[in-house]
């Protein structure tokens, strides 16, 4: 008889910890409420990870963490990811936000917002990026313990799977396939990147100069149809093809892709932000492969992963 594998023990691995030199400041319309504010990514002390404060309604914070995760609100589509306060003060649409934070190996932030949806830009993480350049990445003379796996962890949901395996190198892997099956406009593609620690003083690592150049300029996307849908319920008033990416029978409306493969970074960019809710800014090791798989069971490994950091 087969014996049971044995769960995997590995030493953890340190990480340096960053944050911002300075103040980042980024305004601009929420994607699903249609609504202006403004939004701040402010220097944190090291130790504090990544935290949420709503500057409208003062006392209100969360941490940038899988526990935040709020229920999606009535009338919206699981189509982003919504953190919430204790008493319910909601975050709409941060994703982008923590995955530019991750790609540029941000651990330590502070972010506040003064309304109840973070601006959407052109649907990327370009705008973010650069609001955060300029304010400058520091490095912080502490450390981080990385989350490593013991075992490897699988998370289902009809045709879409989240794969996170154990790594021994320092960094983590993302791989996203995307597949919306025969006779679909947007054809089977895949989009990967690899966050690689160096340990040194450098303010950005070469995983952070691979993460701006090839993640963060992919941008949201939906099929006409879905688009239409969307108008129908009320939502995305105010955005047309020319400015977010809507994919008609014969390719983008209005538009063009600025990758081949663009909808698939875009699900890449956002695996990355959805799992960085494992640990507050504290990073992954491990191999991920994402199989068709939305934000709903990207949030379901986060929360995996997050229970196997306590073990």
């Amino acid at each position: 008889m087969r014996r049971a594998a044995e769960p995997l023990v590995y030493t953890p691995e340190v990480y340096r910890r960053r944050t911002l030199a300075a103040p980042a400041a980024i305004q601009g319309r929420g994607l699903f409420t249609g609504q202006h504010a403004s939004l701040f990514i402010l220097p944190a002390d090291g130790g504090t990870g990544v935290t949420l404060r709503r500057a409208d309604k003062p006392g209100s914070s969360a941490p940038a963490s899988i526990d935040s995760l709020a229920k999606q609100p009535p009338g919206m589509p699981a189509r982003n990811t919504t953190l919430a306060t204790g008493a319910g003060v909601t975050f709409l649409t941060v994703e982008h936000i923590l995955s530019a934070l991750t790609g540029l190996g941000i651990t330590d932030a502070l972010i506040e917002l003064d309304g109840g949806e973070a601006p959407i830009g052109d649907g990327s993480a370009v705008f973010l990026v650069d609001a955060l350049l300029r304010a400058g990445v520091a490095t912080i003379d502490a450390e981080v313990e990385a989350i490593r796996l013991g075992r490897e962890i699988v998370v289902l949901a009809g045709g879409a799977r989240v794969v996170a395996r154990p790594r021994e190198a320092p960094g983590c892997s993302y791989l996203y396939e995307l597949d919306y099956g025969a006779g679909s406009a947007i054809g089977a593609q895949q989009a990967s990147w690899e966050s690689i620690e160096t340990g040194g003083s450098e303010a950005l690592t070469a995983s952070a100069r691979a993460y701006i150049a090839e993640v963060a300029p992919a941008r949201t996307f939906c099929l006409q149809s879905e688009a239409e849908q969307m108008r129908a319920m009320g939502l995305f008033k105010g955005f047309s093809p020319r400015d977010l990416l809507v994919i008609g029978p014969d390719g983008p409306i209005d538009n063009e892709y600025r990758f081949e493969n663009e909808p698939a970074r875009h699900k890449l960019l956002d695996l990355i932000g959805d799992l960085a809710l494992a640990g507050g800014g504290r990073p992954i090791q491990a191999d991920i492969v994402a199989t068709r798989a939305g934000h709903a069971l990207n949030h379901e490994m986060a929360r995996a992963i997050a229970a196997e950091a306590k073990r």
